[in-house]
């Protein structure tokens, strides 16, 4: 029973972090978590360990836990890298690839284009951790493993269209991965490559809205424009 709530603490907990039910740089009490799950403070201290070594949370001596940052520097890096490790692994994933994992990959987009915007940020995460399994390259699944974590709090806003144009951003992100699968099983390399970077150029700058995500209010706006006024 207590591996059961060990592993249903640590599920719960990443769900609610990749889903920013909890906020990037919130403190993670032990005190509490330990009452919500019903654990004591040592597999507890295990589940943080573990969501430590995924990138989820980040811990500091005499400081407790927190839920990763994604500050200035953190985003700034993930935009920065994330296109070059895509692209390869797209290349190698259309070179490994094997037809189990085509499957489920399969599976995973039925689901996905089924999906409400609840748990579309999550299966898109799905989606792209098997692509990742596939290119069979540990050096490689490591840094897109810790990418995905930030990708799928960033592309929550994605997946929530505020327009219609929004909306048919999700329509082509859907239409996408049908194409990625299509190249995947004709082991198209350079094709899988190109689909990835306009998937990636997709949803870039929807993401900049985790950031930026309303305009000023008018009300600010008016102040900004008085500023100097007597």
């Amino acid at each position: 029973m207590a591996s059961t709530a060990k592993q249903d603490c640590l599920n719960d907990l990443r769900m609610r972090i990749m889903t920013l039910d909890m906020a990037p740089g919130s403190d993670l009490d032990e005190a509490t978590l330990v009452s919500q799950y019903g654990i004591s403070r040592t597999p507890l201290r295990e589940v943080l360990q573990r969501l430590a070594g995924a990138g989820l949370i980040e811990t500091q001596d005499n400081r407790g836990a927190k839920v990763a940052s994604m500050d200035l520097e953190v985003l700034r890096t993930f935009f920065q890298t994330a296109p070059m490790v895509y692209a390869n692994i797209a290349r190698l994933a259309a070179e490994n690839r094997t037809g189990a994992q085509l499957d489920d990959l399969k599976e995973v987009q039925q689901r996905f284009v089924r999906a409400d915007a609840s748990n579309a940020a999550m299966l898109n995460h799905r989606f792209h951790e098997i692509i990742g399994e596939m290119a069979r390259n540990p050096y490689l699944m490591a840094s897109l493993t810790r990418m995905l974590v930030d990708h799928a709090r960033l592309s929550q806003t994605f997946y929530r269209p505020a327009s219609p144009a929004e909306s048919m951003l999700v329509v082509k992100a859907r239409e996408q991965h049908d194409a990625m699968i299509s190249a995947l099983e004709a082991r198209e390399g350079a094709l899988m490559i190109d689909l990835t970077l306009q998937h990636w150029d997709l949803s870039k700058d929807r993401m900049e809205r985790f950031v930026r995500p309303d305009p000023l209010p008018l009300d600010v706006i008016s102040l900004k424009e008085n500023r100097n006024a007597v």
